[in-house]
């Protein structure tokens, strides 16, 4: 492993950062954290660090979703798993958090308030600007170590994920090293066809990860969900009015070009369901309206999908097929999940929600890689080097030579 892991350091009595993530699925209705498996997996790293002086920093959602909150309840949810005291406060890079920071005794935790409240987080950098921003030259003084444990962000070049590893020694965490191992491990005997399934909402990220996905051989058939499928579906003219998303004309433009350049591989739905007055009604995709919302899949896409799946060496799913936080509309979701279990193939199930679906339906034991990550973990699928793993073997390097 080109990269250091905790066991590279001697960590009794420093003050380290740590940036995790800890971005979970809220209750768009009650602000209530509906699934923990990021702050379960947390721990582990957690507990290695029991003779340190620790401080958490972590996002939750983005600016202007749902999503987007503080981390009280984080920082509640952690204390309870691990049954300590989790210090908490309500800023990020000001005055209150870093006399926190330097109030910290040995074997205390700290954890930071959504660093998405600093607008440099809002933001990529290069790693020489990430150095640079406020939040690094700030908080890099009053730290030993960097310890990266963030994988789902990976692909992202934050500050907080870029930035502090080049001024402070830097290692990976407990989740990062694990997903390293174990995913090279699985693309070292995966085998064809491969078929990936992506749904979700973050459709410019799986776009330009679709293409790299075909042409390295890591995608012969891409089964589409959730608000991809209806950008493809726009694209094919299969829904005539506009979705309502940023950047529309150009998302579906490329859609239609993917489709064009491979047009053997997409796989979009024939019926799906839709919310009315509160109801799930399921319809083929022909007599859609222009009213109508687009929720979950239908019983016959589910078929469809499901022999695709049935028959695949190698399956790979990230993201939900529909609004699965909604009872009316977890069918598509826990279906997708139940033919990719239920499959003779190499499984990885990828992203916060599915691993939260995965876990309710008692599924796990059946899938061979799970992991919250999402977007990250396929772009890493595809062969790119994710920004935080470059930041991390550049620290390795520098360590090294010394």
């Amino acid at each position: 492993m080109k990269i250091l892991t905790l066991d590279d350091f001697d960590l009794k009595g420093k003050t380290v950062f740590v940036r995790m993530d800890m971005n979970c699925p809220i209750d768009p209705e009650t602000n209530e954290i509906l699934g923990t498996k990021r702050i379960e997996e947390a721990i582990e790293t957690l507990e290695s660090l029991k003779e340190s002086k620790v401080v958490i920093a972590s996002h939750q959602g983005r600016v202007g979703n749902n999503e987007y909150t503080g981390m009280n309840k984080h920082a509640e949810v952690l204390e309870k798993l691990m049954n300590r005291k989790i210090k908490y406060v309500e800023d990020t890079i000001g005055e209150a958090a870093q006399n926190a920071i330097k109030n910290l005794e040995n074997g205390e935790i700290l954890l930071l308030d959504n660093l998405r409240l600093c607008a440099e987080e809002n933001y990529e950098f290069t790693p020489e600007n990430a150095a640079k921003t406020i939040m690094v030259s700030r908080l890099s003084k009053l730290f030993d170590l960097c310890v990266l444990d963030s994988f789902p962000s990976a692909h992202r070049s934050h500050p907080s994920i870029v930035g502090f590893a080049q001024v402070l020694p830097a290692c990976a965490g407990r989740i990062v090293e694990r997903e390293v191992r174990n995913l090279d491990t699985i693309m070292t005997v995966a085998k064809a066809p491969h078929v990936i399934i992506l749904g979700g909402s973050k459709v410019p990220d799986r776009l330009e990860a679709i293409k790299l996905l075909i042409q390295n051989g890591r995608a012969d058939h891409v089964l589409l969900t959730g608000l991809i499928a209806n950008v493809f579906m726009r694209a094919q003219a299969r829904i005539k009015s506009p979705l309502g998303i940023k950047r529309e004309e150009e998302i579906v433009a490329k859609a239609h070009s993917l489709i064009g350049e491979y047009p053997d591989v997409f796989a979009t739905p024939v019926d799906v369901a839709i919310d009315k007055d509160g109801q799930r009604v399921e319809m083929d995709v022909r007599e859609i309206e222009k009213e109508d919302k687009i929720f979950d899949l239908g019983p016959k896409t589910i078929e469809y999908y499901s022999k695709l799946i049935s028959g695949a060496g190698t399956v790979f799913i990230s993201g939900p097929a529909g609004f699965f936080e909604k009872e009316n509309f977890k069918y598509g979701t826990t279906q997708m999940l139940t033919a990719v279990a239920n499959s003779m193939a190499t499984t990885i199930v990828s992203g916060g929600h599915l691993t939260t679906a995965l876990k309710q339906q008692g599924l796990a034991d059946k899938i061979n890689h799970i992991s919250t990550a999402g977007g990250a973990l396929v772009l890493y699928l595809t062969g790119e080097k994710l920004s935080m793993m470059k930041a991390l073997e550049d620290a390795a390097e520098k360590f090294r030579s010394k």
